[in-house]
């Protein structure tokens, strides 16, 4: 029998850290990233539309 081939892609969830340190609506987008290759927590600029400006997202999930 052949092996299963593993997904290491999954879907991430990352959320504006400036909004919600200022206690404001955070904007949040879903992404997807290879779980072998970053292990760790990502982190991106994206366009906060409550804030109007470019912000850093981490991820929560």
């Amino acid at each position: 029998m052949a092996k299963k081939k593993t997904d290491a892609r999954g879907t991430i969830t990352i959320e504006c850290t400036e909004a919600v340190k200022e206690g404001k609506t955070a904007s949040r987008y879903t992404t997807t990233k290879n779980k072998r290759n970053t292990p760790d927590r990502m982190e991106l600029k994206k366009y906060n539309p409550h804030l109007r400006r470019h912000t850093i997202h981490k991820e929560i999930r």
